[in-house]
């Protein structure tokens, strides 16, 4: 992919970051871990989720270390729910890493470190295989999409 097509992924991703935290400044902690009826998940979730999920997707499928806590991981992938109530301290540790994770893939993408690293195939539940680096990180525009969509649906349920 060109450089230029991936600083437009990397704006589009960056964007989609923005407009979540936004949409998460709106809402007190308590709101933020409500459930609504009829849901399996809240909003801090989706937000943990699609940090961790970029990472998984990204880092992990290239062999490289995530730039997030290894705790996440398992509270927010593909198939957990959460688990109790997210504090204060772990909501702004949530946020802030919503933008540093982006800015950081951008700079190692540019470093070229995804280059020389083997990438692990995937095939994600939405059908899609991902066979490199650079498809991940475009790939990860459609899921984080489906989860501000579901984060708008949410807020309006709180």
């Amino acid at each position: 992919m060109s450089d230029q097509n991936l600083d437009f992924v990397f704006r589009t991703l960056d964007q989609s970051r923005t407009n979540m935290v936004k949409l998460l400044s709106r809402f007190s902690p308590e709101q933020l871990n409500a459930i609504p009826n009829g849901f399996s998940n809240n909003l801090i979730w989706n937000a943990g989720h699609v940090v961790v999920t970029q990472q998984l997707l990204v880092y992990k499928l290239a062999g490289l270390p995530l730039l997030i806590d290894e705790e996440w991981v398992d509270k927010y992938r593909k198939g957990s729910k959460p688990d109790g109530n997210v504090g204060e301290s772990d909501i702004a540790a949530i946020i802030a890493s919503m933008h540093d994770t982006v800015k950081q893939t951008k700079a190692d993408w540019q470093a070229g470190k995804f280059k020389d690293q083997s990438f692990t195939a995937y095939t994600t539940s939405y059908g899609i295989t991902l066979e490199q680096a650079d498809n991940a990180i475009t790939f990860n525009n459609t899921h984080e999409g489906l989860h501000l969509g579901a984060m708008i649906v949410l807020a309006k349920m709180v």
